[in-house]
């Protein structure tokens, strides 16, 4: 229908006007598109669609096998798309601000222990210019709990050694410093000088190159950790399958073992709510409640 095609136009220009991250901007279209198609099928334009059928929406992605997470973040989409609807005057309210999200199964996240962070980022060696770019990279992420969207959108500027931090473009482009630990400081300066300019076929601002001199991709950070992950399980099993947001999480949660304050880390994480960085509280308290099992005698 055209009036689901001018909808999705205006949507679309909305998220362009609000400068929405690049990901959120391509999932909400989706969502909103394949939700217009669904409704027009059902003989629904947008100022028909109420919280019943929105609900029958939300049920038929159920019972195609949508986890939770999933249907929360179509739901959060449409609820956007009627958001501008209201907004234009072309309906007098947001049916979808009636509908609850479904509940979410919390997933603890994957930790590794400080050993296995040193067996696997110690296996990295440190000869040629790709081993010294890894090597950094992990260490960066590791030390400063980036996520993989953010090292790969590090540029050589970003690295303040003097002040040792980095300047960090997160999600929603909201800029955080974040401090670089020894380790990392090292391992950046090994790879900055003379590897980075090995790998560099043209100026290029970019932190971490490929080896034909272009910036790297996320799926080229998850696919070099793997490598190095493989290779680490040799003497620490439990690295095998390690990625990029296992070394953050790692990150987090040893800070919080070693007594960093809550909102520190939320600050150094760049968790916009407290909320989002208190799991890591139910990580410290699982390990916890696994020692007292295994050391009271009365557990």
């Amino acid at each position: 229908m055209q009036t689901w095609a001018d909808a999705l136009a205006a949507f679309d220009d909305d998220l362009r006007r609000r400068v929405v991250a690049e990901k959120t901007h391509r999932a909400y279209a989706i969502d909103a598109t394949q939700f217009a198609g669904w409704a027009a099928a059902h003989d629904k334009t947008p100022q028909s669609i109420d919280v019943k059928t929105l609900r029958r929406y939300a049920a038929s992605l159920t019972e195609r096998g949508h986890a939770p997470a999933t249907v929360a973040r179509k739901l959060a989409a449409l609820r956007a798309l009627f958001r501008v609807q209201v907004e234009l005057g072309q309906r007098p309210e947001n049916p979808a601000d009636l509908l609850s999200a479904p509940k979410r199964t919390h997933h603890l996240p994957r930790v590794l222990t400080p050993t296995e962070i040193a067996a696997l980022l110690d296996r990295i060696p440190a000869t040629t210019a790709l081993e010294l770019r890894d090597r950094a990279m992990f260490e960066l992420a590791y030390g400063s709990g980036l996520r993989a969207e953010e090292l790969v959108s590090l540029d050589v500027h970003s690295i303040d050694f003097d002040a040792e931090s980095v300047r960090v473009e997160g999600k929603g482009n909201k800029t955080r410093v974040v401090p670089v630990g020894e380790h990392a400081r090292k391992a950046l300066a090994q790879y900055l000088n003379p590897a980075r300019r090995a790998l560099m076929a043209a100026p290029n601002d970019a932190m971490f190159l490929s080896k034909s001199g272009r910036r790297l991709s996320t799926s080229d950070v998850r696919r070099r950790l793997r490598t190095w992950a493989r290779q680490a399980a040799v003497r620490a099993p439990a690295v095998a399958d390690a990625h990029p947001h296992a070394l953050r999480h790692s990150f987090a949660t040893h800070l919080l073992e070693g007594g960093a304050d809550l909102r520190a880390i939320q600050e150094m994480l760049g968790h916009a709510n407290i909320s989002t960085t208190q799991v890591y509280t139910r990580v410290e308290s699982r390990r916890l409640r696994s020692a007292y099992t295994r050391a009271h005698p009365r557990a």
